[in-house]
């Protein structure tokens, strides 16, 4: 008798960001490995996930168009621009989503509600999880983005890390975008990385119920 293993679930990381220059990508790579390597070396049964970048600066959405409200569409062939349908179909792929995101001025990039608002039913009932950064860690933009992703029925882990830059020394070169060395060498935010993957856990319990 034959047996078949459920399939690996694709896990979409966005990058919240589009200032350039920007941190982001480096704060993302550092999400991304610090749960791959604690995947590989740990001695319990991690859970399994494949996980792929969603760069918005690389999507680059213009500021919402559509003549209808996202909530009433429920096929992706029904909205009117283009970048929609395609914007769609991109997130309909995922079985969660990790945001990565800045807190600028005490609040998250507009860039993010734009991607969010677009739609509704691709990310009503998906998991996700919270990462923030900046000088005091982006906890209330962290905050402000959960309340959003509640608005469209996103099932959000309760574990939300908050890392906070060091000094100012850091936070100076990571507003000019400047390499910030987040290798596993790393001794930046090594109790946060166990932040992230016990925020990963979460997030893999949710969507172990979807599956």
């Amino acid at each position: 008798m034959s047996s078949t293993s459920a399939p690996t679930p694709l896990i979409g990381v966005i990058v919240c960001s589009s200032r350039q220059p920007r941190v982001c990508p480096q704060i993302a790579a550092l999400v991304t490995s610090t749960i791959e390597n604690w995947t590989s070396t740990s001695s319990d049964s991690p859970p399994r996930a494949k996980l792929q970048l969603i760069d918005l600066a690389v999507w680059n959405l213009p500021m919402f168009d559509e003549p209808t409200i996202p909530s009433q569409i429920k096929n992706y062939c029904d909205y009117a621009q283009p970048h929609t349908r395609a914007w769609s179909q991109e997130i309909q792929k995922y079985a969660g989503f990790i945001f990565i995101l800045p807190q600028y001025n005490w609040g998250y990039p507009a860039v993010i509600k734009n991607a969010i608002d677009y739609l509704f039913n691709e990310w009503r009932a998906k998991p996700a999880m919270i990462v923030s950064y900046g000088g005091h860690g982006g906890t209330k933009s962290a905050g402000q983005l959960r309340q959003v992703l509640d608005g469209v029925n996103m099932n959000v882990a309760e574990t939300m890390p908050a890392l906070a830059f060091p000094d100012r020394t850091v936070l100076v070169k990571a507003a000019k975008g400047d390499d910030l060395n987040l290798g596993e060498e790393s001794r930046i935010w090594t109790e946060e990385r166990k932040d992230i993957y016990k925020a990963f856990e979460d997030l893999m319990a949710l969507v172990s119920k979807t599956l």
